[in-house]
């Protein structure tokens, strides 16, 4: 149906996260349509994220640099830690612009169906991070599935010897319906409570 490179092309887009068939079709047509320049612009964007974006030494975010620009900022507080699963969650925090704190990304969830254990996380980095460092208070913020849960009370248990240990609440989002939430949700939001202002 399609020329042999146009074909190559479509099936490695389906490849991302959330392409089916039709987008990575969509999308192939798209750059086939630009100029060549910003084909070579898009491959060699593509060639310098692989080659020169790693992990920060300290909280194993994506960065460029050896320790990332929030662990080296000095406007950021180092007594209260955040601790989340993949740096997409990092990204999401920091557009909400409230957290001034710092970070630490595990790189994943425990997951035995996946094996993925906490040997393969980045659990006793943290550990000796919390243990070493005068932090206040760990946040985590790990969405709540299975996996989730299990990986925030592991860290949980590690972490309450050294510090104060939180978790953010989850919730109802605006505009959601009472009847339309699952039970978790419910009772998350209800241990989410705060008194009003």
């Amino acid at each position: 149906m399609y020329t042999r490179p146009l074909a190559r092309l479509i099936e490695h887009l389906q490849h991302l996260p959330g392409i089916g068939p039709k987008s990575a079709q969509r999308l192939a047509l798209y750059i086939l349509k630009r100029p060549e320049e910003e084909v070579k612009a898009l491959a060699i964007a593509l060639m310098e994220a692989k080659t020169q974006v790693g992990f920060c030494s300290v909280c194993f975010h994506l960065s460029a640099d050896p320790v990332c620009e929030i662990c080296r900022s000095p406007n950021r507080d180092s007594n209260v830690l955040c601790v989340v699963s993949e740096s997409k969650d990092v990204i999401a925090l920091e557009k909400t612009r409230e957290y001034r704190g710092k970070y630490h990304v595990l790189g994943g969830t425990i997951s035995p169906m996946d094996g993925i254990g906490p040997d393969q996380l980045h659990i006793q980095p943290l550990v000796r991070r919390v243990s070493q460092q005068k932090i206040e208070e760990v946040i985590i913020a790990i969405s709540p599935s299975v996996e989730g849960e299990t990986t925030t009370l592991y860290v949980g248990q590690l972490l309450k010897p050294f510090t104060k240990v939180t978790r953010i609440a989850f919730g109802l989002p605006m505009g959601g319906d009472l009847e339309y939430a699952d039970e978790v949700t419910l009772a998350r939001a209800l241990e989410g409570r705060r008194e009003l202002d």
